[in-house]
């Protein structure tokens, strides 16, 4: 009789967020497949698992979903994680799931975290309906035309995006999808986690203050239907948007005259005025 292959969600962050089913399966498998054993190793450490390991990740996919399909054939339960979230996603899985399948394999998934979830539930967007892009392309040009080819989706966009690329992510999307609401989420569920919301503009600006931007992000874009919070309605609220994207009170007022055309002194000026 053929093994089931489970794909076990695992925690983005926190080493909480992990469900008591997924640390039975990770207990009770005959093997776990993961994208880097030693980050995996730290988390069934933390509970006292000691399931052996073996590496699945981008480089070795092919063959290894091979090797995987053999042991679940031969009668092996494996449970499938990446280094965080639900498997699949935006990771490797995708050969052995389909290798498996094809055998007549069980495919079981264990639900968990997910950075596309936890950010969507608390960006303050529409959750009607959404779109999930995963990485956006690394080049220029090529993140450029993926952006051009959603102008006419209304659902909110969700993407991960690198660090070292959010602020020139930021800039193609006020240029190429005008002023929607954007939330980049950083650090999910970990000690320094938060919520940026403003206009594209409004938010790069803030990060761009900052001597370095770090950590797991998630950007999402509102849909193209919805009023910017920060680009329109009075100064006031156009300056307290800003400043609750995370700049001071001057880098605020400078960033929303540069917005409205106008000068910084007359953006001072009638905020001054329209003070009860």
């Amino acid at each position: 009789m053929s093994g089931s292959l489970y794909l076990v969600a695992t925690p983005i962050g926190n080493l909480e967020d992990i469900t008591y089913r997924a640390v039975r399966i990770l207990r009770e498998a005959g093997l776990i497949a993961c994208e880097d054993t030693r980050h995996t190793r730290k988390l069934l450490e933390h509970y006292g698992i000691s399931t052996p390991l073996v590496s699945y990740h981008e480089h070795n996919e092919a063959a290894r979903a091979e090797e995987l399909a053999a042991k679940l054939e031969a009668g092996m339960n494996i449970a499938l994680v990446s280094d965080a979230g639900m498997p699949l996603v935006s990771d490797p899985g995708y050969r052995v799931v389909a290798a498996a399948i094809r055998a007549g394999i069980r495919v079981i998934p264990v639900p968990g975290p997910s950075a596309v979830v936890a950010a969507l539930a608390g960006a303050g967007l529409a959750t009607d309906s959404f779109y999930f892009g995963g990485f956006l392309p690394a080049k220029s040009g090529q993140r450029a035309r993926a952006l051009e080819a959603l102008q006419g989706q209304t659902a909110t966009l969700v993407f991960y995006e690198a660090p070292h690329r959010i602020l020139e992510t930021l800039e193609d999307v006020e240029r190429l999808l005008g002023p929607r609401p954007v939330v980049v989420a950083r650090e999910l569920t970990k000690v320094h986690e938060e919520f940026l919301r403003g206009t594209a503009a409004e938010v790069r600006a803030a990060l761009a203050s900052r001597p370095s931007v770090k950590g797991e992000i998630t950007l999402l874009i509102g849909k193209g239907t919805e009023a910017a919070p920060a680009g329109s309605g009075s100064l006031e609220e156009a300056v307290d948007a800003c400043q609750s994207a995370g700049l001071s009170r001057m880098d605020a007022i400078k960033e929303v005259a540069r917005r409205r055309g106008l000068s910084k002194r007359e953006v001072y000026r009638q905020i001054q005025r329209n003070r009860p």
